[in-house]
């Protein structure tokens, strides 16, 4: 849906703590996004965790990282405890912002239907345009081409 070099929408979307976090707020500073199905499964833990333990090099480059999830806050706020996150998760519950960033879609799991979200993230620059966008990525590639992305 975005393009490298378009201008990332702004959205306000509650953390952890139910803090309101607004990506223009953000301007100056790269930004890591990554939007992923569901707190605390598998997938989602080792795109986290990825992100987690590559923080310094996210720190470094002038950077900082975003998760968002339909999840409800008090669901991230026990994910972020329990995995020692040193970023915020965003709860986008009603899917707003995830449907307008084009990766709130149709899945289909043992002939069942239903909706979800494609694991992806984008870079934005420190300008608020896109670096970087991955729609369907791998929880592992998702960190990799991120982190190098960065630099």
């Amino acid at each position: 849906m975005f393009n490298v070099g378009d201008l990332a929408p702004d959205f306000e979307l509650p953390n952890q703590d139910g803090k309101l976090i607004r990506l223009s707020d953000l301007r100056g500073k790269r930004v890591v996004l990554f939007a992923y199905p569901k707190a605390d499964t598998p997938g989602c833990t080792a795109q986290a965790c990825g992100f987690r333990d590559g923080f310094p090099r996210v720190q470094s480059a002038n950077a900082v990282v975003l998760g968002i999830s339909p999840d409800p806050v008090k669901t991230l706020k026990k994910w972020h405890e329990k995995q020692k996150f040193p970023y915020d998760l965003l709860s986008d519950s009603e899917h707003t912002v995830l449907e307008a960033w084009g990766v709130w879609s149709e899945k289909s799991m043992f002939g069942k239907k239903y909706w979800g979200v494609t694991r992806s993230h984008w870079v934005i620059g420190a300008d608020g345009r896109f670096e970087d966008v991955r729609v369907g990525v791998s929880p592992a590639d998702s960190v990799s081409l991120a982190l190098k992305q960065l630099g």
